[in-house]
């Protein structure tokens, strides 16, 4: 038998029984298409929080509370926020260093209830200095930013994003008005610009922003959770590390605090995210070998069922090796196409998500996934053609 007389039989097999032949695809079409959509979701939370850093400069370290410990690329426990021991006069002191440091600001976030009337909203609160904005690129687009007065004698005004502004005002004037925050009054005297995305793990445009002194009073936080020092210059960046710890030594023990500049603490986060997508696709990918027992189940029912027609073509002059062929390219055909199927759709379905996160089709996923569906093909497809080709075939046309 010619190759092609064997491609268009096993063609002509499938295509004789659609609806099964359907049904065997589906388990690796859900497959490839799960593997596609994970791996895209992880890429492009990797993606977007790269950005997010890129957007702020390289010229940024971040002090963390409690010893967070980078291993190889991963992080050895989280920074300890309830136990910081890290305060406003530290940031004070850092911003005066001068040398290779520019500035210094100091936060504290905490999730709590804005509303206006009868309006709410559950949001980020986020205790900043004066120069929060400065540092980290946020303006303000109508209104005032804070000031060192606010600061200092711990005022009740507000910043609000464009997302908090829609929610409680809608299309009125939001300025001048009061929000309540933890049951405290706050004037708005701010909003902030809009942008598309947010940074850093929150949305800037549901974001709160107030005094850091006043939000450790209605919070009841001594401490901060996190100083950020700004250098003049990325070169910087090594220097300054060495004189933040060598300050902060001063005062505190080692394990009292972490210094980490962006592209470490990039680093690290990318790594955590890699091994979450392997997991993720590894997860996915399960549904890929069930796929493939399918198949091979599907197989062996059509052997069992094409017996006397393999014994006939045996009896006409095929060989072992031209019905093996045949089962094959079927196994192979079926699963080739369920992973094409499984592509269009997983790669549908990341379009359609990247509308509300962001999302990256890689091309290494999708050939990824397209050659795993192959190899379950041919490795689940081996064990009925071997047994169809070793059909003895006065047995076979025997068979009832």
């Amino acid at each position: 038998m010619i190759y092609q007389e064997i491609v268009n039989l096993a063609f002509k097999s499938i295509l004789r029984n659609k609806v099964r032949s359907t049904l065997t695809m589906l388990g690796i079409v859900i497959g490839v298409a799960s593997v596609i959509l994970l791996t895209a979701l992880g890429q492009g939370v990797q993606k977007y929080i790269t950005d997010q850093f890129e957007s702020l400069g390289s010229n940024l370290i971040f002090i963390l509370p409690g010893r967070f410990a980078l291993d190889q690329g991963f992080a050895q426990g989280p920074p300890n926020f309830a136990g910081s021991k890290l305060t406003l006069k530290h940031m004070e002191d850092l911003a005066k260093l001068g040398g290779p440091i520019e500035d210094a600001t100091a936060q504290i976030e905490l999730p709590a209830s804005v509303s206006y009337r009868s309006e709410s909203k559950y949001t980020t609160i986020e205790g900043v200095s004066d120069n929060f904005g400065q540092l980290y690129n946020f303006s303000v687009s109508e209104g005032r930013d804070l000031t060192p007065s606010d600061i200092k004698l711990n005022r009740k005004v507000a910043i609000l994003g464009t997302g908090i502004i829609e929610d409680l005002f809608g299309a009125s004037d939001a300025l001048g008005k009061e929000v309540t925050i933890a049951n405290n009054k706050f004037e708005v005297v701010g909003i902030l610009e809009e942008v598309g995305t947010g940074s850093l793990g929150f949305d800037i445009n549901n974001f709160v922003a107030i005094p850091i002194t006043t939000a450790q009073n209605i919070f009841g936080q001594d401490g901060v959770q996190t100083i950020s020092v700004k250098t003049k210059n990325k070169e910087d960046i090594d220097q300054a590390v060495l004189i933040v710890e060598e300050y902060l030594l001063q005062d505190l023990d080692e394990n009292d605090f972490s210094v980490l500049d962006q592209t470490s603490l990039l680093n690290t986060i990318n790594s955590i995210l890699g091994v979450l997508t392997v997991f993720l696709g590894g997860i996915a990918g399960i549904s890929l070998i069930v796929g493939g027992v399918g198949i091979m189940n599907i197989m062996l029912v059509s052997v069992t069922e094409r017996t006397r027609e393999i014994g006939l073509r045996k009896a006409v002059g095929a060989k072992p090796r031209d019905i093996l062929t045949q089962f094959m390219i079927e196994a192979v055909v079926l699963s080739i196409m369920g992973g094409a199927i499984g592509i269009l759709i997983g790669s549908a379905g990341a379009a359609i998500a990247n509308r509300f996160i962001t999302t990256s089709v890689t091309l290494w996923a999708v050939g990824l996934a397209f050659g795993v569906s192959a190899a379950v093909g041919i490795i689940f497809g081996v064990a009925p053609a071997i047994r169809a080709s070793r059909l003895n075939p006065i047995d076979a046309l025997r068979y009832e």
